[in-house]
This record gives structure tokens, C-alpha cells and sequence, in this order.
């Protein structure tokens, strides 16, 4: 028999969650092992029940849910992340997509779109609401490009990966050594790697370059 798959709901709308209990429920694949109605909470009760996947919203109070997932990706055990959200924004879809978010369920389309989507990240498999089909092939079609055009952004480090994102989320030096735990020399040497393996040249040439294309690393 198959070990139930326990799942956390992170919502602030109490009949939304009520709802998901009650469709989740129904699935004995599944076990709903509690609930937060905001993001501080989730990483509180993420630490303690370790649900093996947990639905969260990007529009929440005090934390964020795309806040949530930076804190639950440093977390040390796996947590897989389902977003669940009313926003059809691209620009909202790629910061998702970003974070290392595979799973993105419109909230209009939950009714029927919740419970292949669970399976499917239960399975380690993405999921994209129809609606936003389009927004996840145009990422698709720009990674392609970008690998296309500097095949050099294969020899970057997953160090120097994260690095780029959060100078292209504006983050100085120093910001990104505190948020690293690392020296700003250090992170400084990770900027010229990366500038001398992607051939970027000039003052602001790195920050452009993160600033175009961050989302699509």
C-alpha cells in the first residue's frame, strides 16, 4: 500500500482552505496535516510537520508566498511547493518559476485543476494551469534563446546562478553577502567569475545582464 502523501494548505481565506480540506480530503492518497494563514506561520508549521508538499498563495500577510518559498527553499529537508493563486500576471508567473516553482494553479481553475496537480507533484512532475500555458512556453522559448546565444551560462556554478538572480532583483554586494552568510570580497570574486565567463565587460554590464535575464537562469 502507498504511504499517504501529507500536505500543508497555506491560505488567508479560511473558506478557501476549507474547501481544499474538503476536496483533498476525499483522496485517501493524500493527508492534510495542517494549515497557516499566513507566511510566518507556514515556515513555522513547515519546521515542525515537514509536509511533503505544501500549498501555498503569493498574496498573503506579514510574509509573502514567493517570500515563503526563498525561506523554505534554505529549509533542510525537501519540501515540494504548489502555488495557488489568483494571479495571471507573467511577470508574477516567472519570479514563481524562478524560485524553482514547477506547480501553478490558478485559483479559478482549482475545482478542477487541484487534484491532477497534487498527483503529479506528488509524482515530482510540473503542473501549469491552462491559462497561463502561454506565459510558461514564451519562458520555455527565452531560456532556449538565452543558451543559444551564451552557451556560457552552462559553466556557472549554482553559486554564482544565485548570485545572478539576486543582482537582478537589485541586491548590492553587501545585501547578498548578509543574505549568503558570506564576505562581500567573496561575493565580489563570484561577480568577476561570472563576468569573465559570460564575457560581460564594463561597470554595469552584470546588472543589465541580470536585470534582462535573471528569471530565465
Amino acid at each position: 500500500m502507498n504511504q499517504e502523501v501529507t500536505v500543508l494548505i497555506v491560505d488567508d481565506h479560511p473558506l478557501l482552505r476549507r474547501g481544499l480540506r474538503d476536496v483533498i480530503g476525499n483522496n485517501s492518497r493524500f493527508k492534510i496535516v495542517g494549515e497557516a494563514s499566513d507566511g510566518e506561520e507556514a515556515l513555522r508549521q513547515i519546521a515542525f510537520l515537514k509536509p511533503q508538499i505544501t500549498i501555498i498563495d503569493i498574496d498573503m500577510p506579514r510574509l509573502s508566498g514567493l517570500e515563503a518559498i526563498r525561506a523554505i527553499r534554505e529549509m533542510p529537508f525537501p519540501v515540494k511547493v504548489m502555488i495557488l493563486t489568483m494571479y495571471k500576471e507573467e511577470d508574477m508567473f516567472n519570479a514563481a518559476m524562478d524560485l524553482g516553482v514547477t506547480t501553478y494553479v490558478l485559483k479559478e481553475n482549482a475545482a478542477n485543476d487541484i487534484m491532477t496537480a497534487l498527483d503529479k507533484a506528488s509524482r515530482g512532475e510540473g503542473f501549469v494551469s491552462a491559462l497561463m500555458l502561454k506565459a510558461g512556453q514564451r519562458r520555455t522559448d527565452r531560456v532556449r534563446e538565452l543558451l543559444l546565444n551564451r552557451p556560457q551560462i552552462e559553466s556557472l556554478t549554482p553559486a554564482e546562478r544565485r548570485i545572478i538572480k539576486l543582482v537582478g532583483e537589485d541586491y548590492t554586494s553587501k545585501e547578498i553577502a548578509t543574505l549568503l552568510h558570506l564576505s562581500v570580497r567573496t561575493v565580489d570574486n563570484h561577480r568577476q567569475h561570472i563576468c569573465n565567463k559570460l564575457k560581460l565587460h564594463g561597470t554595469h554590464s552584470l546588472l543589465k545582464f541580470a536585470f534582462d535575464n535573471s528569471a530565465y537562469l
